[in-house]
């Protein structure tokens, strides 16, 4: 099978993990780059089986018309939550994934919600691929201070803000927010003036965080997936979350968002450990997969 894929992550390609892992699954996947900046990059020459894109928004739309100047099979990746989208964007996901031929989602979740748009196409759901062993591998490092880690990007879906208001209800512990985004100045700030342990060492590679965290709280108001869960959960280390993506089938400890500062202290004062309650494939089996969910 010949697969063009249109991404927005200017760093997907040969030498890139999953790229490796997706081209050894099929006879040939080639990659261009439709984001900001981009009008109508040149398309390789073809033909090609399936053109699949990254996103059902703008990007979908771009990639439609590709995929039918080259004849090929329209295959839509949903990575989002697409009820938490604004009106505009839900309404360019329903009109791009009525005219796919095939949907991969990461969810259940999202597999419903890409349902109720009345889709018809085969829908296959299909999580990130998450390398597993390199966080089960993770050994505990001795620290004298409870710590809660935060991983993920500052911004208004994510909630780092609720963070800070539950780290006020446990003063034993320090909070180490592990990331970036728009809200970063807001939070230091805030942290800054209600004199809290918060620590923000910017956004860096999760696994020597998770060695000496005793818990990992999301603040999140949605996810489709949630990476940062899995992983956490894969090295042994419980999550405290509300009902968002794939935090209750994943195993943590799902609360009202009201009830996680509640939870958390909960979680410290009985030093449980996590455990990653999903099966998910090998690279091998991932792309595998990846590749039968195109047709």
């Amino acid at each position: 099978m010949k697969v063009l894929m249109i991404t927005g992550d200017k760093r997907f390609g040969p030498g890139h993990p999953r790229f490796d892992a997706q081209a050894g699954a099929v006879e040939r996947l080639e990659v261009i780059f439709w984001g900001r900046g981009a009008l109508w990059p040149k398309v390789p020459q073809g033909p090609f089986d399936v053109v699949t894109v990254q996103d059902p928004f703008w990007r979908g739309l771009f990639a439609k018309r590709v995929a039918r100047m080259l004849g090929a099979r329209f295959n839509v990746q949903v990575h989002t939550d697409l009820a938490a989208q604004p009106l505009v964007r839900r309404v360019l996901a329903s009109m791009v994934l009525r005219k796919a031929t095939s949907v991969r989602v990461v969810s259940e979740t999202i597999k419903k919600q890409v349902l109720r748009l009345g889709v018809r196409a085969p829908i296959t759901v299909l999580p990130v691929f998450v390398e597993l062993e390199r966080f089960k591998a993770i050994v505990p490092v001795p620290h004298a201070q409870k710590t809660i880690l935060w991983v993920g990007r500052f911004e208004y879906e994510k909630d780092p803000l609720r963070a800070l208001e539950i780290i006020q209800t446990i003063p034993e512990a320090t909070l180490v927010m592990l990331g970036s985004g728009s809200l970063e100045q807001k939070l230091r700030t805030v942290s800054g003036r209600l004199n809290l342990p918060v620590e923000f060492p910017g956004w860096h590679e999760p696994a020597g965080y998770l060695a000496r965290a005793d818990v990992v709280l999301s603040t999140s108001r949605h996810e489709s997936w949630g990476q940062s869960i899995v992983e956490a959960l894969a090295a042994g280390v419980p999550v405290v979350a509300p009902d968002v993506g794939i935090a209750r089938e994943a195993g943590a400890v799902v609360v009202p968002r009201s009830d996680l500062g509640r939870a958390v202290a909960q979680v410290l004062a009985s030093g449980t450990r996590g455990v990653l309650a999903l099966s998910l494939p090998t690279k091998e089996a991932w792309a595998k997969e990846w590749a039968q969910s195109l047709v």
